[in-house]
């Protein structure tokens, strides 16, 4: 696998850049494990999420739960792959 040094884009005036690190967020249920699932969930996909990079933060009234991450991903099609994978868990609601 390549460095993170070692990514470059393409073109650098462009949106998204593959290969790329990327942040995701998802949004959903507190107390479920999603700061766990999260990570997992990207990793099972076949890409690296990096360590350190979790992040958690909890709604003011204890209800849900924001889980971020950053990964490593190889391609657009990867990169909404992690998404749909994250969206099809039943305990959360949102991704960004």
């Amino acid at each position: 696998m390549k460095s993170l040094d070692d990514l470059q884009p393409q073109n650098p005036q462009q949106g998204f850049q593959f290969p790329g690190a990327f942040e995701i967020t998802a949004m959903g249920n507190a107390n479920t494990g999603l700061e766990h699932r999260v990570p997992e969930i990207i990793a099972g996909l076949g890409m690296n999420v990096l360590d350190g990079s979790r992040r958690t933060r909890t709604s003011s009234e204890g209800h849900y739960v924001s889980v971020s991450v950053t990964f490593t991903c190889p391609s657009r099609e990867k990169y909404d792959a992690a998404h749909a994978a994250l969206r099809a868990d039943p305990d959360i609601r949102w991704t960004l």
